[in-house]
């Protein structure tokens, strides 16, 4: 068993509708061994999201939902870009 206390944080930063449903535009999030970005969307109950287009960045690079996170990531949820 590892201790818990020692677990690092990773810095989520949400966009538009993502940040109403998550309460905040900037949240700390604890980092989990091979976490995927896929699994932190799931944890967070934005599973939805995924199939709507959702495009994630990490450190300011966009990658794929299978992007192992790193402690320390700052990982930005964006939502699919709609417009008339």
């Amino acid at each position: 068993m590892t201790d818990d206390s020692t677990t690092g944080q990773i810095t989520l930063i949400a966009f538009g509708p993502l940040a109403e449903r998550l309460g905040g535009r900037t949240h700390s999030h604890p980092h989990q061994p091979d976490q995927t970005i896929r699994s932190l969307v799931e944890d967070l109950g934005l599973s939805e999201w995924i199939s709507f287009g959702l495009s994630v960045a990490v450190n300011g690079t966009r990658c794929d939902l299978e992007q192992i996170l790193n402690e320390g990531d700052e990982v930005a949820l964006l939502p699919p870009v709609s417009g008339g």
